[in-house]
């Protein structure tokens, strides 16, 4: 692994924002100054790929990145963007529930949702 990767990793991991590949920049560059931003997306693509780090998709948003590849869920702030983990029991009988919705056999599933963080619910409170 190379030293500007082993980098980047170490700073994601020790996170615990989800940031975007431009916020992450922004840290590392203090680290490695001469860092271009294309070397961070670089990266993080090949980390996301090889299942070192998660790359988070919410539609109509910037990607994210989580350090943390143990199974977990995430809640995004429909306000402000934020991301959070969220850590639940599986729900029990969800891929029976699949397969009689549809008949596909469940590999795998991503648990997502949305919602208010406590500041934007808070800020609501105050602006109602």
């Amino acid at each position: 692994m190379t030293h500007q990767r082993e980098v980047i990793l170490e700073e994601l991991k020790r996170l615990r924002t989800h940031p975007t590949a431009d916020e992450l920049y922004e840290i590392v560059k203090k680290r490695l100054p001469r860092i271009s931003l294309a070397t961070v997306y670089r990266n993080l693509e090949q980390l996301s790929a090889a299942g070192i780090i998660q790359k988070l998709d919410f539609v109509g948003r910037q990607m994210r990145y989580d350090g943390d590849i143990s199974k977990h869920s995430h809640i995004r702030c429909v306000e402000c963007g934020s991301v959070a983990d969220v850590r639940i029991n599986p729900i029990q009988g969800i891929d029976q529930a699949v397969i009689d919705a549809c008949g596909y056999k469940v590999l795998d599933y991503h648990l997502d949702f949305l919602g208010l963080c406590p500041i934007c619910l808070l800020k609501k409170h105050r602006d109602n």
